[in-house]
């Protein structure tokens, strides 16, 4: 018994840390988060033990799997996209939670960037806010360009601040945007269908299709046989075959959440921990989908572009 005693106090303590998703399973960008943990220290199974929850899409799900995750006091909840963050910030004011969030102070989540104020803080993926930039591509592209389709998901809170942040970009680039909000797979038929009859000459779709719900291929096979350019910043779009892809840098942006995980579990109080944006961006263009849709891609994008798909 004597000699136990110092191999029981030699092992580490293990933190616990609950990963809650909109998804339906894992993300390929899950190593990124392990691995940057690992490189500051935290090694799962040893000082860190891991819980993840999928809610598939279900809001109801995502609720109850919150609450799961405060009954089993982990010590810090990272969520990831607006509906995860609500549903965690539903479940608990004191359990840290590291957010990765489109619009963070539109949707209510803190204060501000700068001062967060509460138990929330993490990473502003910007993503509204970069509709005029997203609308100034399309029409690099169709110099013609009147009307924009916006694929929103009617699951996401953030939905709203997109669809606002377009129309008033598009005002500002005489572009007239035709917002059309779906929940479920089965109703993109018919949104396509909505986006043919009002003849859009181009579609922009919500990153939560993409990053969180695993629709990209679809999607994309969709607006090819509609004959529509697209453009998206859900990360893997460009890459499942949607035209352009424009947004921050995802391995850089999620190699921060790991820098958050850590400050929390070494004390840092997280509504004085600022909320960071990104400070890398990317454009990724798909030239066998522009090959497909009869397009000729000017090469002043393609000078721009971080990576061509050929």
């Amino acid at each position: 018994m004597a000699l136990a005693a110092p191999l029981a106090e030699a092992q580490p303590k293990q933190r616990l840390i609950g990963q809650l998703s909109f998804a339906a399973g894992p993300d390929a960008r899950d190593p990124v988060i392990t691995q940057g943990l690992r490189d500051l220290g935290w090694v799962e199974g040893q000082n860190l033990r891991t819980e993840y929850r999928w809610a598939a899409n279900d809001s109801a799900r995502l609720a109850a799997m919150a609450q799961e995750l405060v009954r089993l006091k982990v010590d810090v909840i990272v969520a990831r996209a607006t509906p995860a963050v609500q549903a965690a910030k539903n479940a608990t004011s004191t359990i840290p939670i590291v957010m990765i969030s489109a619009d963070p102070v539109g949707s209510g989540f803190v204060a501000s960037l700068a001062r967060p104020g509460a138990n929330v803080t993490g990473l502003s993926m910007m993503m509204p806010a970069l509709a005029g930039k997203r609308l100034e591509l399309l029409r690099e592209l169709l110099p013609k360009l009147s009307r924009v389709a916006f694929l929103a998901h009617g699951g996401d809170p953030a939905h709203t601040s997109f669809i606002s942040e377009t129309e008033a970009a598009g005002r500002k680039l005489g572009v007239q945007v035709q917002p059309l909000v779906v929940r479920r797979p089965e109703e993109y038929e018919g949104a396509f269908a909505a986006m043919a009859k009002e003849r859009a000459d181009a579609l922009i779709v919500q990153p939560l299709f993409i990053n969180t719900l695993g629709q990209g291929p679809r999607l994309a096979e969709l607006a090819a046989a509609n004959r529509l350019p697209t453009i998206s910043d859900g990360a893997p779009f460009a890459d499942a075959g949607g035209l352009l892809f424009y947004g921050a840098d995802p391995v850089e942006t999620w190699k921060r959440v790991a820098v958050f995980i850590d400050k929390i579990l070494k004390g840092a109080n997280p509504a004085e921990l600022p909320v960071e944006q990104p400070q890398k961006f990317q454009l990724i263009i798909n030239l066998k989908t522009a090959k497909r849709l009869g397009l000729t891609m000017p090469q002043i994008l393609l000078l721009r572009a971080d990576r061509v798909i050929e």
